[in-house]
């Protein structure tokens, strides 16, 4: 899915073009976003913001996300963009995934956020325990051509994340981004239930957490904060260890 092995994860309000561009020489992959892209969506956001919570939060988000894609296109450097996105309805998801399939970018659906403001009107963690409408999400996506992941959070109550990424294979996506909440063992077991590109993140930040996911099954990892300092020490250390422990690319 993309080359080496290391994403950036999506990092509220701060991950956009520039972000991904900076950090491009140590990674295969980059998630913008995330990007609220319908009314309630939105709303959520701005309760988010008027919380001292840095959210993008443009006019119009399809011709962001258009935007940014292009931003990272005209660059020469070699990174896979994606763009995560948050939505109560399938809709905007559809025009959402159009437009990564023009760039060849990755759509990734939020179920990962657990803000109150985005759980109360049905985004982020709150569609883990709806994995109908999650998958739903998918299957569209996936109609329109795009490379469709999800980003998950493991370890919340009430829910089979291994059932989670069923669906989510069922419906026709490629990966899951599997937040491990402390959890590492659970990255294997949606590996062995599943065929999904399985990115594992939480606590990646040397070769030691590379191995442990890396043993669990894991094709790539992903870091949020370090990727805000491209040259820092965290950031190449774990792209070194990725490079010494890189997997074998999924069938």
């Amino acid at each position: 899915m993309f080359e080496p092995p290391l994403a950036l994860a999506s990092l509220s309000g701060e991950a956009d073009a520039e972000w991904a561009l900076a950090a491009a020489d140590h990674a295969g992959a980059a998630f913008l976003g995330g990007i609220a892209l319908d009314e309630p969506a939105r709303e959520a956001a701005r309760q988010l913001v008027a919380r001292d919570r840095e959210e993008f939060l443009p006019a119009d988000p399809l011709a962001f996300i258009d935007a940014q894609l292009q931003t990272v296109a005209t660059d020469t450097a070699s990174i896979r963009p994606a763009i995560n996105v948050r939505t109560t309805t399938a809709d905007p998801i559809r025009a959402a995934a159009a437009i990564c399939a023009d760039y060849d970018a990755i759509l990734e659906i939020n179920a990962h956020c657990r803000q109150a403001e985005l759980c109360a009107v049905g985004c982020g963690e709150s569609l883990l325990a709806d994995s109908s409408r999650l998958a739903d999400y998918v299957a569209v996506a996936a109609e329109e051509g795009a490379a469709v992941s999800a980003k998950v959070r493991a370890a919340v109550d009430g829910v089979d994340l291994v059932a989670v990424a069923e669906a989510i294979e069922a419906a026709g996506g490629d990966a899951i981004h599997i937040d491990a909440m402390d959890t590492e063992p659970v990255v294997g077991a949606v590996a062995d239930a599943t065929e999904l590109f399985v990115i594992a993140n939480n606590g990646v930040r040397d070769a030691d957490s590379v191995r442990e996911y890396r043993r669990f099954g894991a094709d790539a990892v992903s870091v949020g904060r370090p990727s805000r300092d491209p040259d820092g020490q965290v950031l190449r250390r774990v792209a070194d260890a990725v490079a010494q422990h890189s997997p074998e690319p999924n069938p």
